[in-house]
């Protein structure tokens, strides 16, 4: 019964529309450049990953597998103009009931200096997108369901081409930005067409951040997220850095979730785990949800000096 319902549940949104495309990521504040392209190489260059496991216990449940690379091309330079650019590649792989779902964005940022320590970004990534549904795991409540039964027993695969553009004013210790995607909403597509057109996403996001003492820093951000045919996504965190090795958090979900973070600062990496809850009256599965991350800063450079090297989103 319980795989019936997930099942069920996905089949709903699927055939409506594009609305399972929307990806919950609690520590969205670390996957930055996933969200707007502007972003790219904001925090040096770094490999990340992430992966979620939503509604644990459940058969067919969502389960999400994310990394990013991102290059900063100033890394590589000796001058005293350093290079403002900067090129990053996502990945994600998203399962969930029948269906199978990879993203792969390139995406490109450039950045135009304001003062000293603010710029503006600008950023455009171009998003390869791929949905497989295994006729196998459908289930309906009607036999003859024209939406469902010809994909019943049997396989079905579609790719989407669209692009995502993004602007960002960041600082070290702030940013804010705006980015929209799926331009083109899903117009270049190709293989089985069971999916309506993709509508345009438009996200918001911003953060503050601050060392107040040697062994206090304290860092929150928002996010917003907008589309035509699902509710407004809004959520927000709230984290603090103890003695630049461990940081304790806590989040929401604007009538969805609540989270707690616990992450540890090593001197080679940073991890981090959620442990969240759904909300009573969101309607959703009662399990829990897990999301555990790591990032892994590239061409570090040694001055200790710079104690924004210290400081987290």
């Amino acid at each position: 019964m319980k795989k019936l319902y997930i099942l069920a549940c996905c089949l709903i949104f699927v055939f409506e529309g594009f609305a399972q495309s929307r990806k919950y990521v609690s520590q969205f504040s670390h996957m930055q450049s996933y969200f707007n392209p502007a972003l790219t190489g904001y925090e040096g260059s770094n490999f990340r990953g992430l992966i979620r496991n939503q509604w644990a216990g459940f058969e067919g449940a969502p389960m999400t597998y994310a990394g990013s690379l991102e290059i900063d091309i100033a890394d590589f330079s000796k001058g005293s103009n350093p290079d403002k650019n900067a090129l990053g590649i996502n990945i994600l792989h998203d399962q969930y009931g029948a269906f199978i779902e990879t993203e792969l964005i390139t995406s490109y940022a450039s950045r135009i200096q304001l003062a000293e320590k603010t710029a503006l970004r600008l950023g455009v990534g171009v998003n390869y997108n791929t949905v497989r549904l295994d006729g196998n795991n459908l289930t309906t409540e009607q036999s003859n369901d024209p939406k469902v039964v010809q994909y019943l027993n049997g396989f079905a695969d579609m790719q989407v081409l669209d692009f995502n553009i993004g602007i960002a004013l960041t600082h070290p210790n702030y940013y804010i930005s705006y980015a929209v995607h799926n331009v083109n909403q899903g117009a270049i597509n190709s293989g089985d067409i069971f999916m309506e057109r993709k509508p345009m996403v438009s996200i918001v996001q911003a953060g503050y951040r601050n060392a107040f003492t040697e062994n206090l820093t304290l860092a929150t951000n928002f996010m917003y997220r907008g589309q035509a045919d699902l509710p407004d996504n809004v959520e927000f965190n709230f984290k603090i850095l103890m003695m630049e090795k461990i940081w304790l958090g806590a989040g929401h979900r604007i009538d969805y979730a609540n989270n707690f973070q616990l992450g540890i600062l090593l001197p080679v990496m940073r991890i981090g785990y959620v442990y969240e809850l759904p909300m009573s009256r969101s309607y959703l599965l009662p399990n829990t949800t897990h999301e555990f991350l790591a990032v892994i800063p590239l061409f570090r450079k040694n001055n200790s000096s710079d104690r924004n090297k210290a400081l987290i989103w």
